[in-house]
């Protein structure tokens, strides 16, 4: 009777690289949710000479009829005597693993719901090899590898992984292939027993008595890390009532415990330790089966954050909620991924209100080690991290669009509006600045030191860093399934003196455009939260307020709402991304008006979200505005920035006002580098 297997998985590589050890230890831990059938190529080779023959059997006599849930049978091979064997047979099983030399072939990857590429360096194989099959090896040796060879100049096998590991021989190569393997769309069914495992694993947690400055902390532990993650409550002298300056966090890709994850153009690239898995399909259909389908935690207390996933959804995900795909200029430089994260095995939680330091971690991660380093540390750090100077020279941006540009655009986007296909556009333009000798942390202490906010940001992935001093919430869930939008619309300068800032408040709090601006993108935000919402929930506790940032007054808005019972969370946010206060409405058809209108330039990172996903299925972003974002030049030490500004345009805008918001929304992130404005 044929047993249909879940799931069938192909581990291949080089000899010596440790697959054998590998597929017997990936088998044992699968054993513990179902029956594993594990077959060796080695059984079936037709001796020394016989690694394309073996591999057509394989596939004919092994792979297919496992596949289709029969029993395999064929004729195995007795080394000793250099002769067929006695017939040989293997029984279905939930999940069958194959293992050897061949197992990845291009005849057998139609049938594998998963393959896996083992490699370790030459020099590592051969002694490994030898090691464990001895002189007999030995002897044979280089013809078996010339075979290999020939194999894999005719056929990509490690091009077509799924999943690819670096094996360290040191036990961990079979941990992180199952948590990669539970990321890829095909095995996911199969491993639920293992997702709900490891979903339910709680951090190991300490909380201590201090109040540092969260810069100095994260500078102290992450600054120097390649994968690092600050969210930052730098406001925290703000009238605080709904706490967005309550908390920081802050962690990094620090350990094998760790996981990183970029997505680029529609396919994923997530590294777990050791292994490294290529994923296909969108964003959040990745993002739901990584922190969404598995099962939450519970909450724990008042902590905003568990982990969990910190890091950045840039705007170009709008392909897959709507938007169309703007793919780069023939010749452009490779521009940052569309969106990264980390998924942290140690995390620091700031609670300002309560002056306490929360410390979670893995138990695999050495959480005792952990705290006793923060703990440590605290005492050592200074009172506030000392803020560097201006840029010297100061770095020279010249814009994407100047003046008389920029108003022909706006004067297009309002021709849109009259034509009836849009009624707000949220038009932005750029400001670039290439090769600038500068450190990207430095300049992340600059802008929170000029312009403090509750949802500043540094970010580090690799050869891209960010630095913002967002006042904006994209969109937040509690762990209770209540979400909260709240959308900046309306920009005033701050006034020279307290009359003149008074004035502006005023101005900018009964402007009939403005106020107009605002509550459209309420009204979009309030059917973006209802798609998944009970409809009874959905209320706006907050309309067209207004808040006082250093260099700017805002006008901002509240609209809460609650889930419905077992509403998918990452489907809610996808449904309201991206932010409607950087689309303009309705959202899908002013995106294409965008799209021309901003010459089919990507946005990237500005525009996107930046936050947390919590494990206990909490999440909390930020519109990524007030950002400069910072790409690593081929001249070590220097960096290309850019920094995305706009604003709404409206039947009634004036071309100049708008442009002269636009600068007024620069001259934050500018003024604090030391530069000004092109032109000025």
């Amino acid at each position: 009777m044929a047993t249909s297997p879940v799931l069938v998985l192909g581990i291949d590589g080089r000899s010596g690289a440790g697959k054998s050890t590998l597929a017997a230890e990936l088998a044992t831990a699968l054993r513990r949710h179902r029956e594993v059938a594990l077959f060796h190529l080695e059984d079936i080779y037709p001796g020394w000479d016989g690694l394309q023959a073996g591999t057509h059997s394989y596939v004919t006599d092994v792979l297919a009829p496992l596949s289709r849930g029969e029993a395999a049978d064929w004729t195995g091979w007795d080394w000793a005597a250099g002769a067929p064997g006695p017939r040989a047979t293997l029984a279905p099983a939930p999940v069958v693993i194959i293992e050897g030399v061949g197992a990845g072939c291009a005849a057998a990857r139609g049938l594998l719901d998963a393959l896996v590429w083992v490699q370790v360096p030459d020099e590592t194989r051969k002694s490994r090899a030898l090691e464990r099959d001895g002189e007999v090896f030995a002897a044979h040796w280089d013809r078996w590898a010339a075979q290999e060879g020939t194999y894999l100049d005719a056929d990509d096998v490690p091009g077509h992984a799924n999943v690819t590991v670096e094996n360290r021989a040191d036990g961990s190569a079979p941990h992180h292939v199952l948590r990669a393997l539970m990321s890829l769309s095909r095995c996911a069914s199969a491993l639920a027993p293992e997702r709900t495992e490891s979903a339910a694993q709680a951090p190991v947690h300490t909380a201590l008595p201090a109040a540092p400055d969260a810069a100095a902390l994260f500078e102290a532990l992450y600054a120097g890390n390649d994968h690092a993650v600050l969210l930052e409550s730098s406001n925290l002298g703000f009238a605080d009532p709904r706490q967005r300056n309550r908390y920081s966090i802050m962690a990094a890709a620090t350990t094998d415990h760790c996981a990183v994850y970029e997505h680029r153009g529609g396919a994923g690239i997530l590294r777990e330790g050791t292994a490294t898995a290529r994923l296909t399909g969108g964003f959040f259909d990745w993002l739901a089966r990584s922190w969404d389908a598995a099962g939450f935690l519970p909450a724990q207390g008042d902590l905003p954050f568990v982990p969990g996933w910190l890091g950045y959804l840039g705007y170009e995900l709008k392909r897959e909620t709507g938007g169309s795909d703007v793919p780069p200029a023939p010749g452009a430089p490779a521009a940052p991924a569309d969106a990264a994260l980390i998924r942290p095995s140690q995390v620091v939680v700031v609670d300002h209100q309560a002056s306490t330091v929360h410390l979670l971690a893995t138990a695999a991660a050495d959480a005792e080690g952990f705290f006793d380093r923060v703990r440590q540390l605290l005492p050592q750090l200074p009172a506030a991290v000392p803020v560097p100077a201006h840029l010297e020279p100061a770095a020279a941006f010249t814009p994407h669009d100047d003046r008389p540009a920029y108003l022909g655009k706006v004067r297009a986007a309002q021709e849109q509006i009259r034509l009836g296909n849009s009624y707000e556009v949220c038009l932005t333009t750029s400001l670039r600045a290439d090769a600038v000798p500068c450190d990207p942390w430095e300049n992340y202490l600059r802008l929170r030191a000029a312009n403090p906010a509750p949802f500043a940001h540094y970010l580090r992935f690799g050869d891209m860093a960010a630095a913002s001093t967002s006042p904006e919430r994209f969109m937040s869930i509690g762990s209770d399934g209540w979400m909260r939008a709240e959308p900046i619309k309306g920009t005033r300068p701050r006034g020279a003196t307290p009359e003149a800032d008074q004035a502006l408040i005023e101005e900018l709090a009964s402007s009939p455009k403005d106020r107009a601006e605002n509550i459209m993108i309420v009204d979009l935000l309030r059917n973006d939260l209802s798609h998944f919402a009970d409809p009874r929930t959905l209320s706006v506790p907050r309309l067209c307020a207004i808040e006082s940032y250093a260099t700017v007054h805002q006008m901002v808005s509240t609209i809460d709402a609650r889930l419905r019972p077992g509403a998918p969370r990452a489907e809610a946010i996808a449904a309201a991304f991206p932010a409607g206060s950087m689309t303009g409405a309705p959202k899908v058809s002013t995106m294409e008006i965008l799209d021309t209108l901003e010459d089919g330039a990507a946005r990237g990172l500005y525009s996107g979200a930046v936050g947390y996903f919590s494990a206990t299925g909490a999440a909390d972003l930020s519109v990524v505005i007030r950002t400069l974002v910072m790409v690593r030049g081929e001249i070590s030490g220097r960096w290309d920035l850019s920094l995305g500004v706009g604003g709404a345009i409206t039947a009634d805008s004036s071309p100049q006002e708008e442009w002269d918001e636009v600068r007024t929304k620069a001259f934050g992130v500018l003024s604090a580098l030391g530069s000004v404005f092109p032109g000025s």
